[in-house]
C-alpha cells in the first residue's frame, strides 16, 4: 500500500476506484465497503483509493471539543487498511480551506483531476463541499459530466458502520471489550513507547511496562484490570494490563502499564502494541498494599485463564 500525506503527492490514476471516510476503527462494517471495492477494482482492472482525513474535520471545525476520542491513531488505521489490501491510502490534511470548496470544485480538482476517479463507492450520508452541502445527488449529477461512475453504499449498510462505531466506543469506555472485539473483527489495541516509570509494580512484586500514548486523541479503554497481549519485536506475550490512577497508593495521574508475562528484558523507549482481550475487574483503592497485592495475585491468575 502506499500512503500519501497530502492529495499533492498522489499521480492521477487511470482508473481509480475511490471511497471517502473517516473508517475509524476500520471495524466489521468497514471491512464490507473495503471488499467492496476491492470487488470492484479487480473487476474493472482498477486500483483501490481510499481518501480519509487528518486531523479529524471536527478537531479543525470545533477546537474547543476535547472530547473527540477515536478508536486509531492515524498510524494505527494505516496499518489495518494495509493488511486489508488497499492499494493507496491518502491521508488529507483536513482545514478550514479545505472544507470551504464548493461541492463541484471537490469533484472536479480533486476526485477527478488529481485523484483520476472512474467508479466511487460512498453512502447516502456522505457530505463535502463548503457548509457540507454536496453529497450523493451531485456526484450522480456530476458523474457523466466528468466521466465516472457512483455506486451507491446500501442505507442499511451505512447506518450499520455508524452503530458500530458508537457502539465499539460505548464499549470501550464501559469496559465491555468483548463486545468492542466483536464489533472491530479483531482485538482493540494501543500502540505507545515504553517508559521508565516510579517501580511501584517491581515493589509490589508484579513489575510493568509503562506505556506512554502521545496523541491524546485515542481512546483509552475504562479504568481497570484487564487481560491483554503485548506485540514486542513481532513477538506477542501474554500479560495483565492495568488502566488507573492506583488510587491505593493516593495517585493522581492516569497510568497505562501491563505485567507481561514470562518476559525479563529491557525494553524501556521501545514501541509496543497491547492487544485488550478481557476486562477482569474495575480499579478499586484497597486498604493496605498487602490487599492490594492479594487481589493482584488473583488478577493474575484470572488473567492466565482467560489468556489460555
Amino acid at each position: 500500500m502506499k500512503i500519501y500525506h497530502s492529495i499533492d503527492e498522489f499521480v492521477r490514476l487511470k482508473n481509480a476506484v475511490v471511497t471517502i471516510g473517516t473508517f475509524d476503527g476500520v471495524h466489521v462494517g468497514h471491512r464490507k465497503i473495503i471488499a467492496g471495492i476491492k470487488e470492484l477494482a479487480e473487476s474493472s482492472g482498477g486500483e483501490t483509493v481510499l481518501l480519509t482525513f487528518f486531523p479529524h474535520p471536527r478537531m479543525i471545525l470545533h477546537p474547543e471539543d476535547e472530547s473527540i476520542k477515536l478508536i486509531n491513531t492515524i498510524n494505527e488505521k494505516a496499518g489495518l487498511l494495509e493488511e486489508l489490501g488497499i492499494d493507496h491510502l491518502i491521508i488529507t490534511p483536513f482545514s478550514r480551506d479545505f472544507s470551504n470548496q464548493s461541492a463541484e470544485e471537490y469533484i472536479r480538482d480533486v476526485l477527478v483531476n488529481k485523484i483520476g476517479t472512474k467508479k466511487i463507492v460512498i453512502g447516502y450520508d456522505h457530505r463535502f463541499g463548503k457548509d457540507r452541502l454536496g453529497g450523493l445527488s451531485d456526484l450522480l449529477r456530476l458523474g457523466p459530466v466528468y466521466g465516472f461512475e457512483v455506486v451507491e453504499i446500501p442505507e442499511q449498510d451505512i447506518d450499520e458502520v455508524a452503530i458500530s462505531s458508537t457502539r465499539i466506543r460505548s464499549a470501550l469506555i464501559n469496559g465491555e471489550i468483548e463486545l468492542a472485539n466483536t464489533c472491530l473483527g479483531y482485538p482493540f489495541f494501543i500502540t505507545g513507547r515504553v517508559v521508565r516509570g516510579d517501580q511501584i509494580g517491581r515493589q509490589l512484586g508484579y513489575p510493568t511496562a509503562n506505556i506512554v500514548i502521545p496523541e491524546t486523541y485515542k481512546l483509552i479503554p475504562s479504568d481497570g484490570i484487564f487481560a491483554a497481549k503485548v506485540k514486542i519485536d513481532g513477538v506477542k506475550y501474554g500479560g495483565m494490563a492495568y488502566i488507573g490512577t492506583r488510587p491505593t497508593i493516593n495517585g493522581i495521574r492516569r497510568n497505562i502499564e501491563v505485567n507481561i508475562f514470562d518476559f525479563g528484558k529491557e525494553i524501556y523507549n521501545q514501541q509496543v502494541s497491547m492487544e485488550f482481550y478481557n476486562f477482569v475487574r474495575g480499579d478499586m483503592k484497597f486498604d493496605s498494599l498487602d490487599k492490594l497485592i492479594a487481589q493482584i495475585a488473583k488478577d493474575k491468575v484470572e488473567v492466565e485463564k482467560l489468556l489460555g
